[in-house]
């Protein structure tokens, strides 16, 4: 454990932290001494660096001192320990009952976006042929968790109407405080659900971040992602089970046009799941609008993207 006394420079203290953290071989090291230190003074970003010579208080040093014990021995993430993670540049509250939202999954976030203007011009078309007004979008964000897809999804696109779906009220606590933290409660309902079995239709966009590690991995994972709920990690054996219970309602919920974006976590299930939802729900590729298998910022396959034909 660094020494972390009262009287420290904030500056030192921050110094001590990334050292034990980058001896201990935490990945980032510098970021978690800063959030850390942040959340032990209450001091934002721009403040620490402005104060980094006033000395630390012996209520902050020993606060300190416990963060650091959690991060070091129990391997919490940060995000856990402080309870809030940034995505998509707003901070979400995390809990015990909710996976720790991934900055690879903001690859989703702004897949699904591209598809705005398409949507709202399929609803415009729609509503000056019937003599109607404009139809908002439906979005559905399926296995919710903390909220960070759909709250972000309907921030980001004003026009639009949301569902969380989770099997977990505590779950869906989570969501509805960052909905209301974000200011789009108004626009978002929860429904507590088994994936699309409890949701009628029809939906412009389907999009979740299912469970998809599979047994073998879960017998394997990092310290850190053990504290999220298993319940939103294993897919099963295969890592495909959630897909496969989305993939029986898919054409039933989704408009003509509709899409559906699907996290996988490897180029084995992405080439298995769009093989399931085509032949399960009749949804395709569509390459000229959105890759198949959409990557990461690293490159790596984060989720598949398929619609449904427009003929249906």
């Amino acid at each position: 454990m660094p020494e972390l006394v009262a009287g420290l420079e904030l500056a030192q203290a921050r110094r001590r932290l990334a050292q034990a953290f980058r001896a201990a071989g935490l990945d980032t090291p510098q970021l978690d001494a800063r959030l850390l230190l942040q959340h032990a003074t209450g001091l934002s970003h721009a403040a620490l660096i402005a104060e980094e010579r006033r000395l630390l208080t012996a209520a902050e040093a020993e606060c300190l001192r416990e963060l650091a014990r959690r991060r070091l021995h129990l391997r919490e993430p940060v995000s856990r320990i402080i309870g809030k993670r940034a995505f998509f540049g707003r901070d979400f509250l995390v809990t015990p009952h909710v996976l720790d939202p991934r900055p690879d999954t903001e690859a989703l976030v702004e897949a699904t976006l591209k598809l705005r203007r398409q949507i709202e011009a399929h609803h415009e078309g729609t509503g000056s042929r019937a003599g109607q007004g404009v139809a908002w979008p439906i979005i559905c964000d399926l296995g919710t968790g903390s909220g960070a897809i759909i709250v972000s999804l309907l921030a980001e696109w004003p026009a639009a109407r949301g569902l969380a779906v989770d099997i977990s009220p505590a779950a869906l606590r989570v969501t509805r405080h960052n909905a209301r933290a974000h200011g789009v409660a108004h626009r978002l309902l929860c429904v507590r659900g088994n994936w699309l079995d409890a949701i009628g239709g029809p939906l412009d966009i389907v999009v979740s971040n299912p469970p998809y590690i599979t047994e073998r991995e879960m017998r394997a994972l990092p310290p850190e992602v053990r504290h999220d709920p298993t319940l939103a990690l294993a897919g099963g054996t295969d890592g495909l089970v959630p897909h496969r219970a989305i993939a029986r309602r898919a054409a039933d919920v989704l408009r003509p046009g509709g899409w559906l974006l699907a996290e996988v976590g490897t180029r084995r299930q992405a080439e298995a799941a769009l093989a399931l939802f085509a032949e399960t729900a009749g949804l395709e590729p569509v390459e000229s609008i959105l890759p198949a298998v959409l990557p990461d910022l690293a490159g790596r396959p984060r989720a598949v993207t398929l619609r449904k034909p427009l003929a249906a």
